[in-house]
């Protein structure tokens, strides 16, 4: 089952500058290891010792994945899922 992962522009690069790609995986978890074998690096930027970057964020159809079970959250044909980092700042004084 394929289903759509959505980058943000400083990812990108890790994916050959395309704003989203194809991967396979009955988890989240899954779906990142697929996209790691074909564009080695790019997991290493979500997860660290099996666990989301703290300042990554992964929504799967707009929810985020760390309300509902993680990387171990199931996917199905159809989702989308958006790899986001997290934005800092705020109004400077």
């Amino acid at each position: 089952m394929m289903i759509e992962v959505r980058i943000t522009a400083n990812l990108q690069k890790l994916i050959g500058g395309q704003r989203s790609v194809q991967g396979e995986g009955a988890s989240v978890g899954e779906l990142l290891d697929n996209l790691e074998s074909r564009y080695p690096g790019f997991r290493e930027q979500i997860v660290t010792d099996g666990q989301l970057h703290r300042f990554v964020n992964i929504y799967l159809n707009d929810e985020d994945i760390r309300f509902l079970d993680k990387l171990e959250t199931a996917v199905k044909e159809g989702d989308t899922l958006s790899i986001l980092p997290a934005l800092a700042g705020g109004a400077g004084g």
